[in-house]
C-alpha cells in the first residue's frame, strides 16, 4: 500500500507488535528507534536528533515511544508534534494509559500532559491498561525473595498484540481525538495474577496495602476500564 507509516519506539515491546501487525496487513512501516539496527531509522525524540529526517514523507505516525520519566515524555512528545507539523503528516496516533486523569504521580502526570500536547495536531489517543509484560516483569522481581509481597490492587492486564491490533485499526482511519479506552478481558486481583505467574512454583504470598493518594486511586479502580474489556488474550494465554 502507498500510505507511509512511521512507528516511533518501533523496537520496544508495543512497537514491535505494532510493526508486526502492520506488516501482516500488507504495509511496510518505517521503524524509528534511538539505537541503530537493521532497517531502523535512528532518531531521538528528547534531543530532536534525526526526527525531521525520520518523518520526511510520512503520512501516519503511531507513537509507541515512551520514557520512564514524565517530564521527558512531555519533551519527547512535543518534539514529535513539532516535527509532525513541519512534515505535513496527516494522523498522529498516540498511546497513553487508562487512569492518567485519575491517578496522580510523576509518570502518569507526564502522560496526561503529553496527551494535551498531541491535541495540537490531527490525532487519535488510545489509553490502554497495564500490559501483561509489565506485570510479569514486576512479579519476576518480587518472586526473587522467599516471601512474595504483593500489593492489594486490581489490574485489567492486556496483551500488547491486542493493543497493537487496535492501534493499527485506528491509524488507518481518520483522526477521532480520544478513542474509547482499551482494557484486557478480565479484572483480576494482583495476588491472583501473582499465583498465576508462579505457575506452581512455591512462594509464600503476602498481600499488603500501599499508602498515599495515588494508591488509593488504584484501589478505587482508577486504572480499570471494565466497560471496555476489549482485549482477547488472557494473562494465562500469554506465556
Amino acid at each position: 500500500m502507498s500510505t507511509s507509516i512511521l512507528v516511533t519506539g518501533g523496537t520496544g515491546t508495543l512497537g514491535r507488535a505494532v510493526v508486526a501487525r502492520l506488516r501482516e496487513a500488507g504495509h511496510d512501516p518505517r521503524v524509528m528507534s534511538r539505537r541503530p539496527g537493521p532497517g531502523h531509522v535512528v532518531a531521538d525524540l528528547v534531543t530532536g536528533d534525526g526526527v525531521d529526517a525520520a518523518l520526511d514523507g510520512v503520512d501516519i505516525v503511531i507513537n509507541c515511544a515512551t520514557t520512564l520519566r514524565g517530564e521527558r515524555d512531555v519533551v519527547a512528545t512535543r518534539t514529535l508534534v513539532e516535527a509532525f507539523r513541519r512534515a505535513g503528516c496527516r494522523h498522529l496516533v498516540h498511546v497513553s494509559i487508562v487512569g492518567v486523569d485519575r491517578i496522580h504521580f510523576g509518570y502518569y502526570n507526564g502522560k496526561l500532559a503529553s496527551e494535551e500536547v498531541v491535541r495540537a495536531v490531527p490525532h487519535t489517543i488510545l489509553r490502554a491498561t497495564q500490559f501483561h509484560d509489565l506485570l510479569r516483569t514486576i512479579f519476576a522481581v518480587l518472586a526473587k525473595l522467599p516471601v512474595m509481597f504483593v500489593p492489594r490492587l486490581r489490574f485489567q492486564p492486556v496483551d500488547v498484540r491486542d493493543v497493537a491490533a487496535r492501534l493499527v485499526e485506528l491509524a488507518l482511519g481518520d483522526p477521532i481525538g480520544r478513542a474509547p479506552d482499551f482494557g484486557g478481558p478480565e479484572v483480576r486481583d494482583a495476588v491472583d495474577l501473582a499465583r498465576s505467574h508462579l505457575a506452581g512454583r512455591r512462594r509464600l504470598i503476602v498481600p499488603f496495602s500501599l499508602p498515599g493518594k495515588a494508591f488509593r486511586a488504584y484501589r478505587a479502580g482508577g486504572n480499570l476500564t471494565p466497560e471496555h474489556a476489549d482485549g482477547k488474550i488472557t494473562f494465562e494465554e500469554d506465556r
